[in-house]
């Protein structure tokens, strides 16, 4: 069956108006239907004004929530009004139960327990002076309901708490997620661009060629960036949770890394071990971001360096290395530091995985990235070259 459409009309504002509107017959039909029933002297001038004080004194729950202090108010009101009438005085009257709950429900702690003493000094000493025995019930039952009262309330705010506290925590954990993504787009691409065109300026005098063809390695390049920032700010007005990497972004196109990786004056050497498969949309991203990123630093901050990349396909799992010897020295190319190694940390955390980076004995910097897939995810797409 087709499901039923919302209905758009009942609002939490409808909800309230409607269960007060409801509060008011129940309480209306419980209090009068008492009053009527105690009239055991029949009707005269001042039980007919009694009837209708209780009944406005009822119509005033309609304003429990804005202001449940008056609405108590008039309720002890209208419990002392029965007792003159009738001589006979109620201090667990519904009207009267479900002002004190409002006091504890819409406001303050102490403003409850001020109001609740208050109802209790009133009705006890109208109870004392005309005589009525049964007080003690009322010392218990109003303080309890005042009770519950709050209880709700602070269950409410710790439940809009944990939503306010979960929405600002998806907020923090998207703005980290869009900062790596511009990190490993814009660090990896503007870098290989600036060794391509500081290379053509080198060698454009003496070599016109060498320049033109990086020339035309850094237009590519810079067409690859802009179309993965493209897709990142599609990705931006869209509500997916788990979107798919851009169409080079994938472990399949890390060859094409470490091509430009070579171009840009980094040599470096790919091996790719056990039978390469479709991977997870999360897990095939950081995959070649950390491929990327580990690259990236190596050419920003070593020169004369070489570089290997170890790609392995596991049963349950994909192991990448990525090394470099060190070079001759530091690179003279941008601005060190950054959030490289902590984005591509928390990129691997979310898929489950861990990363170990630091520099080797022998010289050099070391990547080793571990991440989980599930065995039946996909079948194999072919052997490893």
């Amino acid at each position: 069956m087709p499901r039923r459409a919302p209905l758009r009309w009942m609002t939490p504002t409808v909800r309230s108006r409607c269960f007060d509107g409801f509060l008011v017959l129940f309480v209306g039909a419980v209090q009068i239907g008492s009053y009527v029933a105690n009239l055991g002297g029949g009707w005269h001038g001042l039980r007919i004004v009694g009837l209708v004080i209780q009944a406005a004194a009822i119509l005033t729950l309609l304003l429990r929530r804005r202001s449940p202090v008056l609405v108590l108010v008039v309720a002890v009101a209208g419990d002392i009004v029965t007792h003159a009438m009738l001589h006979k005085i109620d201090l667990e009257s519904v009207q009267t139960l479900a002002a004190i709950y409002a006091c504890g429900r819409y406001r303050p702690v102490r403003t409850g327990w001020i109001a609740a003493a208050a109802t209790l000094a009133a009705e006890g000493a109208t109870a004392l002076v005309w005589h009525a025995p049964d007080v003690i019930s009322g010392v218990i039952v109003l303080p309890l309901t005042l009770a519950l009262g709050q209880y709700v309330r602070l269950r409410g705010e710790m439940s809009t708490r944990r939503r306010e506290e979960a929405a600002a925590a998806a907020v923090r954990q998207e703005r980290r997620r869009i900062a790596r993504e511009l990190h490993d787009v814009v660090a990896h691409h503007i870098s290989v661009m600036s060794v391509l065109v500081g290379a053509a300026r080198t060698t454009m005098a003496i070599d016109p060629q060498k320049a033109a063809d990086a020339l035309l390695t850094t237009e590519q390049t810079a067409r690859e960036a802009l179309a993965e920032m493209r897709q990142l700010l599609a990705l931006l007005r869209t509500d997916g949770e788990d979107p798919e990497p851009a169409a080079g972004a994938r472990a399949e196109h890390i060859s094409e890394l470490v091509a430009a990786a070579r171009s840009a004056g980094l040599p470096t050497e790919l091996t790719v071990q056990g039978q390469a498969r479709e991977l997870p949309a999360s897990v095939d991203l950081a995959v070649y971001r950390v491929v990327q990123e580990a690259l990236t630093n190596a050419r920003k901050h070593t020169a004369g360096a070489r570089a290997w990349v170890r790609l392995r396909y596991e049963m349950a799992a994909v192991d990448l290395e990525i090394i470099d010897d060190g070079g001759t020295g530091p690179a003279d190319s941008g601005v060190s530091g950054g959030y490289g190694l902590g984005g591509m940390a928390e990129r691997v955390a979310l898929c489950g995985g861990r990363v170990q980076t630091g520099p080797r004995p022998e010289g050099g910097f070391r990547v080793h990235a571990r991440i989980p897939v599930p065995v039946d995810l996909q079948p194999a797409i072919g052997p490893a070259n």
